[in-house]
């Protein structure tokens, strides 16, 4: 009988538990069910600190960037195993620990990523130019506290692609790089000309004043020119492109450049300050040239940004000096290429043994020390 009821109490504790989850299996579910990114999971409303930090990476930057916007802050999801539960809380807890170290590492490098270069198409067509003005004008008599807002004349231009190059070197490679586009870029437009109409007028969220690009196949085209340029400058080791969707325009205002209008009660780009314009025909500019231009540096005399260097698409009719400016160009980046490789060339151990043993086996300093003892990086910089 003691064995018999030994049995039932057994299997009456096996049915509460297949009836009623332990702690461990509840655990597990609650892992599992993760709020999706963006998403507030009420559960870890205690993590204040953690919250603040991913709220303060989807604030929008107020920062004049040549992409005209405040760049999109992309998902940083977390990409680590689920911890087995079954390995002990403390074991779960450090490997949690560890997973947000990562993404907070994660973080910093994005933050990190602050583009100061962009390659520029600029907007040459006078006709264009002067209905952009005239579109300026209309606004400030409506509205004369904007005027700082205003994009200046020479410096209309269309962004194809964003990018950050932190030294010379870096910026040497970005030139590099534009002149390996220059054929895949005519080899997408087939020796044709690249047309770009600009027609209407249009916001990003009230904040920036742009131009729109009409419709057509032009946009196909210009969409693919600035993938392959994304593409070209990133296998290069360079930190390029945005994580939106990229939108061509042609910026004549934004807020931005103008904090004060907060103060003073403006707060977005109204409707009613360019309805005049919403369906007005600009001009049209050929894609002709693709500048690679510094977002900080001193802007030229003429308006434009400091160009660091450019290509020439299709068959502009160039004059001398333009074809003469092309070919220094071209030598100076070749130039820069060689002393770049003599200089790593010299510094690795086998040349520099080499020209030791060459030069100053057997001589000595003014000190009278042999100078095969010398440290060869005292005498190349």
């Amino acid at each position: 009988m003691l064995r018999l009821a030994g049995l039932c109490a057994s299997a009456g504790l096996a049915a509460a538990a297949t009836r009623a989850p332990g702690p461990r299996l509840r655990l597990r579910a609650a892992t599992m069910e993760r709020p999706a990114v963006g998403e507030l999971d009420s559960n870890k409303c205690g993590h204040i600190s953690r919250e603040k930090e991913e709220a303060g990476e989807l604030e929008a930057s107020p920062g004049g960037s040549l992409a005209d916007m405040p760049f999109a802050a992309e998902d940083i999801q977390d990409d680590s195993g689920i911890p087995d539960v079954s390995q002990g809380t403390s074991k779960r807890s450090k490997e949690n620990r560890g997973d947000k170290n990562h993404v907070k590492k994660r973080k910093r490098a994005k933050k990190d990523y602050q583009p100061n270069y962009f390659l520029s198409i600029p907007i040459t067509n006078k006709k264009i130019t002067a209905g952009i003005r005239v579109l300026q004008s209309s606004i400030l008599q409506q509205d004369e506290r904007l005027t700082k807002a205003m994009v200046g004349n020479g410096s209309f231009h269309v962004t194809l692609l964003v990018m950050q190059l932190l030294n010379e070197d870096e910026v040497n490679t970005g030139a590099n790089a534009l002149l390996e586009l220059k054929p895949f870029i005519e080899e997408i437009l087939e020796g044709k000309h690249l047309t770009l109409p600009f027609q209407g007028v249009d916001t990003f969220q009230g904040q920036v004043g742009f131009v729109k690009l009409a419709d057509g196949d032009h946009i196909r085209a210009l969409l693919e020119i600035a993938e392959i340029a994304k593409r070209t400058f990133q296998e290069k080791g360079i930190m390029a492109g945005e994580s939106r969707p990229f939108k061509p325009h042609l910026t004549f205002m934004k807020l931005s450049k103008a904090p004060v209008l907060w103060k003073q009660g403006v707060r977005k780009i109204e409707p009613g300050l360019y309805e005049q314009f919403i369906n007005h025909r600009f001009g049209e500019e050929i894609l002709y040239q693709i500048d690679l231009c510094s977002m900080l540096k001193k802007k030229q005399s003429n308006g434009y940004y400091h160009c660091e260097s450019s290509i020439v698409i299709g068959k502009k009719p160039l004059g001398t000096q333009d074809l003469i400016s092309e070919a220094l160009h071209r030598e100076r980046m070749e130039l820069k290429s060689k002393v770049k490789q003599i200089k790593e060339l010299l510094l690795t151990p086998e040349i520099q043994a080499k020209i030791r043993k060459e030069l100053f086996e057997g001589r000595v300093f003014n000190n009278g020390n042999p100078t095969n003892d010398a440290d060869f990086n005292m005498i190349l910089p």
